[in-house]
């Protein structure tokens, strides 16, 4: 593909006929004839690796300052650049999708899981891209972070489109916002399920968590809205779009859910919208599983998905790989996996299982890495 059709800024200069075999920010995935986008991350800078790119046989640099290659460009921002340049060599496949976004602190994974069964149970054929895996309908790919850098989820995007895929419902984390990871994407419907503490290493303060959270809302048609955390409420009346908004607790949101019922093997409830009700068997415990179903199910019906089928579906899809998930054992007691990676989600899950445990409850919790040291100590406190 010519480096013209790439990027904007090299068409009329002699540069913009090269012919560009592949793009890359990562001078180890460098290849003949490609092109090396420099970008500045928080440990490394892309522009430091510019000659070794060359070196290994890259046909272009894309720079946001000179590196004293003979063939380069300057760009006013590279993660954007990076972003549209993935975009075009895999073919705009995000175009011809329709994508689904979730974000928040807790419960991305298992309302992406959750959209997509929905979706496949009415015979739409779906990908997901999360922190678990991407799944290309039933093939799965390892993922190697909750949202991919921009040359793996628009080479996602367009394998998802070669497998005849019609939704894409992905996993969009801060960090992916802020580092414009799915800059150039536009999202049919995007969820946003709560705010708490989390990521502080990264965003310094959690009113730059939250601002980080809001960027979804200003590239998405339709946004669903968690009515009963009031960040996110707060969110929801400065957006454009086109809200919805659901709870647990309040008449006010579009959708509540109406005497919830909890149960060992999972949650009973009815949803309730203007002119529609519905009954919902959730097969996962817990309050937080009320809030899971309500965002899946209400994002489903955004999308145009008849209600009655959105709430069907909830009642027949299964738990979540790492959410809640009971371990087969041969033994007297019951032992739960829960990818609780925050103080808020540690204390639901805590308090779920206080509630329907019969002897003794044993917590064992551990954090890995070195990221957001901050919230141990809370976590350790619950």
């Amino acid at each position: 593909m010519k480096l013209h059709d790439l990027l904007a800024e090299s068409a009329g200069t002699p540069l913009g006929a090269l012919e560009i075999t592949d793009v890359t920010s990562d001078s180890r995935h460098v290849c003949k004839g490609c092109a090396f986008v420099c970008i500045e991350g928080t440990g490394l800078d892309g522009h430091d690796y510019a000659e070794a790119a060359v070196k290994k046989g890259a046909r272009v640099i894309v720079a946001n300052r000179d590196t004293g290659r003979e063939n380069q460009i300057i760009v006013s921002d590279t993660r954007e650049s990076y972003a549209v340049m993935c975009s075009a060599i895999n073919g705009h496949a995000h175009k011809q999708l329709k994508l689904i976004g979730v974000t928040g602190t807790n419960g991305k994974t298992t309302v992406t899981y959750l959209i997509k069964a929905i979706l496949e149970c009415a015979g739409f054929k779906t990908g997901l891209i999360g922190t678990n895996q991407s799944l290309i309908g039933d093939e799965s790919a390892e993922a190697a972070n909750t949202t991919p850098d921009a040359r793996a989820l628009h080479g996602l995007l367009g394998s998802m489109l070669a497998a005849d895929c019609e939704y894409v419902v992905m996993e969009v984390s801060s960090h992916a916002l802020v580092q414009k990871r799915v800059f150039g994407l536009r999202f049919d419907t995007a969820v946003f399920t709560n705010l708490t503490q989390d990521h502080l290493d990264y965003h310094g303060t959690m009113e730059n968590y939250l601002n980080a959270k809001r960027r979804l809302f200003e590239v998405c048609d339709k946004g669903v809205f968690n009515y009963d955390d009031r960040l996110v409420r707060d969110v929801m009346r400065e957006c454009q779009c086109e809200c919805i908004s659901f709870s647990a607790l309040s008449d006010e949101a579009d959708y509540t859910a109406k005497n919830i019922s909890y149960r060992v093997g999972g949650v009973d409830f009815e949803l309730v919208g203007v002119g529609v009700i519905g009954r919902v068997h959730f097969a996962t415990p817990g309050k937080f599983s009320v809030y899971n179903a309500l965002a899946a199910g209400v994002a489903a019906t955004a999308t145009g998905m008849p209600f009655t089928a959105a709430v069907a579906a909830l009642s027949e899809v299964s738990g979540v790989k790492g959410r809640v998930e009971i371990v087969p054992t041969d033994t007297d007691f019951t032992v739960v996996i829960d990818y609780a990676h925050s103080p808020d989600a540690l204390e639901n899950v805590i308090s779920t299982l206080s509630n329907v445990k019969k002897g003794r409850l044993v917590t064992l919790f551990g954090c890995g890495g070195d990221r957001d040291r901050e919230k141990r100590p809370v976590m350790a406190r619950i």
